[in-house]
């Protein structure tokens, strides 16, 4: 960063993952990371490591991101990160429970954020909005009713506030990861089922990781400001599309 102001990073779902990796790498790049996530004692011993400010966050309260996001008087990059799957059931079968939590974390939570801290990003003079949406948001995939619905909706907010924020100073990336093997992901998708986690890569040698996406992230909002990567998607070499992988 030279001489220069540090710049500041936000990063949301931070605690875990491709959040946590996300942190790590910005913090390693020479920004002043904010790590934001419901896990109060995680972010707070990354926060730690790395020389970054931990606060607990619950993405989908808009009193609780309002009042976050006057507790900042700088942003430079915002990763919005929170997000998450839940459940592997057909439509059919689907639970509106499930269907609403996705779409309050993975769509309302980001609307929150971006609305909340545009404002500071657009006073930097050089702001960023980065998007973690997913492939899932390109394509569907049977099982994936309700996550790949979340999805197409973040998907859809990364399109159009690209196109109401053209002429102001403020990028608008999305990263669309594919097949990643993160901490808990899968977990929670399969509500704790480990065996059923696992088995989502089974034979696939090399799944992408955490890091993967934090190394991509790192490169897209380092670009020289007139440079936005509009849509970038992330597959590991064995994953084809969403639902063609070569297994070992």
């Amino acid at each position: 960063m030279g001489t220069e102001q540090q710049k500041v990073a936000v990063v949301t779902g931070a605690s875990s993952g491709i959040g946590a990796a996300t942190a790590r790498r910005l913090a390693a790049e020479g920004f002043s990371v904010v790590l934001t996530a419901r896990r109060t004692d995680r972010i707070e011993a990354l926060a730690k490591e790395i020389g970054g400010r931990a606060h607990t966050l619950d993405v989908t309260d808009r009193a609780a991101v309002d009042a976050f996001a006057a507790t900042l008087d700088q942003v430079d990059i915002l990763v919005n990160n929170a997000g998450g799957a839940i459940g592997a059931e057909s439509v059919e079968k689907g639970d509106p429970a499930d269907w609403l939590a996705m779409y309050q974390v993975n769509v309302l939570g980001v609307l929150n954020v971006t609305q909340a801290l545009l404002p500071a990003l657009r006073a930097s003079g050089d702001g960023t909005v980065l998007i973690l949406s997913s492939t899932a948001g390109l394509a569907a995939y049977e099982g994936g009713g309700g996550y790949v619905a979340a999805k197409h909706a973040t998907h859809t907010i990364a399109a159009t506030l690209r196109l109401e924020l053209v002429g102001e100073p403020i990028r608008v990336i999305e990263i669309a990861p594919g097949m990643v093997k993160s901490e808990g992901f899968a977990v929670t998708r399969f509500r704790g089922d480990e065996a059923k986690a696992e088995a989502v890569y089974a034979g696939v040698s090399h799944p992408l990781t955490s890091e993967d996406i934090a190394d991509t992230v790192a490169w897209a909002v380092t670009r020289p400001s007139h440079v936005n990567i509009d849509l970038l998607v992330v597959r590991p070499r064995a994953q084809a599309s969403n639902y063609k992988v070569h297994r070992d």
